[in-house]
Order: C-alpha cells, then structure tokens, then sequence
C-alpha cells in the first residue's frame, strides 16, 4: 500500500493505493463517511472494503475528502466531495488505463457521494453501497439507476433507518435493466462492530460473483439476503483486516 498525493480543485488530495500485479486488472474507488463526524479514509469499514477489492486482485484507492487528513480545502457537504472524488477516479483511471472493469463503493456519506458520482460517469460497472444515509439524505437522482450493484445495511443501525434503506434498495431494483441487490446485517450497527468480517465476506461475494459473470442474468426483483454471520465462506481470500482511525 502505498501513500499518494494528486491534485484536485481544492488543493493537494490525500490517499492511500493499491497496485495490483495483474495485468488490465479491474480498479475500485472507495469513499469515507461524513468528515464532520470523523469520517476519514482510515475508518474502520472504508478499510474493510479496500482490503476486499486488494485480496480480489483490483487496483484500489481510498483518500481523504477536502479539509481531512492532509487533503486540503473545506467541507462543502456534497459538490465539492463529489469533485474531489471525480478527480480521484480520473487519478485512479490514468494509471490503470487498461483497466477492465471500474467500481465504486461508498460508505455512509461516501455512499451518497459515490451514487452521484455513478450517475455521471458510464465508464464505473458497478457499486457498493454500505449504509447509504437514505433517511437524511436525497437520492431521486438515481432514475433510473445506471448500473448493478449491491446494498449494504446493518440491521441495529441507530443512525441510517434500515426500513428506509430496504426501501431504496427495493425502489432501485424495480427499474429496468439493471439488479440492485440487498443484503441485511441484522446484528450489525452503523460502525459494523463486531460485524466487519460479515461485510468483509457479503462485499468479496458479490464482486466475485459480478466479475465472473459472463452474461446477464434474469432479473430478480425483491431479493433481500439476511445474515448474521457473513453468509458462504468466502473463497480464496482472508477475512479483512482492520486500522485504526476516524468513525463516522
């Protein structure tokens, strides 16, 4: 892992990279919670997903937004974390240029920003959604939703409302043309505690199963996964580590 600087419209941005060995391999992109509550590139979940994508063979970067860590500027509470995360993909994307597939995966605040993000660039395959703050927070923009991808909630969550996250999930994965599946912690809370390698498991599941698929399926409306304890093994990696730092 290694420590990278780059440029955004605020100033220096701050993150940490994975290159992996593989050729063309597949890129992801990950983004914190809110930085006003804490939320820096080092919390505990934003890690847990980074490690995901590493052990999967993917390129990936997490960074700080704007006014965290070393990243300069200010909060803005959207436009300009959406801005340092475009310029954090464009980043990602200019040393991976034979990438061949392109994720992103937000957590909680990042999970807002991420899903704005999806809406402007086709170039991003699928997402990863963890907590996305459907209670507080507005996400009409998404119609229809672009791409697949995959929900994340705990069930205990004392500050995203799990009924109202289902119900995003379910709304997304009515529209045509794309699978928005959810998967149900039922133990877990907004910081996954004690619950991390359950995420760790439900995220490496998905995108295992994402990337070796070879030709759409049919789609399944309404589907809801419900675990305790993170579901099938997870073949071929370990359970995800975790660091110290920064919870939302």
């Amino acid at each position: 892992m290694t420590e990278v600087l780059f440029n955004g419209h605020a100033g220096r941005i701050e993150g940490r990279y994975h290159q992996s060995s593989r050729p063309g391999a597949p890129i992801a992109l990950i983004l914190h919670p809110h930085p006003q509550y804490g939320g820096t590139m080092s919390n505990k979940v934003v890690y847990t997903l980074f490690s995901c994508f590493k052990d999967l063979g993917f390129s990936v970067l997490r960074f700080n937004f704007r006014g965290v860590g070393r990243s300069q500027g200010q909060f803005e509470d959207g436009p300009g974390e959406l801005s340092d995360a475009t310029v954090a993909l464009d980043w990602l994307q200019s040393v991976n240029p034979e990438a061949r597939q392109c994720w992103i995966a937000g957590y909680s605040f990042g999970a807002w920003v991420g899903l704005q993000l999806l809406m402007r660039r086709p170039d991003i395959n699928n997402f990863i959604a963890v907590s996305p703050p459907a209670n507080e927070k507005d996400f009409s923009f998404l119609a229809p939703c672009p791409t697949s991808g995959l929900i994340i909630q705990g069930g205990q969550d004392e500050i995203v409302t799990p009924s109202v996250v289902a119900a995003l999930a379910k709304k997304l994965n009515g529209q045509r043309n794309v699978e928005v599946d959810f998967a149900m912690i039922e133990d877990g809370d907004h910081m996954y505690n004690g619950h991390l390698v359950d995420l760790y498991k439900i995220t490496g599941n998905y995108v295992i199963n994402a990337v070796q698929r070879k030709k759409p399926q049919k789609k399944r409306r309404g589907r809801r996964r419900k675990t305790e304890q993170g579901g099938e093994e997870l073949p071929m990696i370990a359970a995800g580590g975790e660091e110290h730092g920064g919870e939302e």
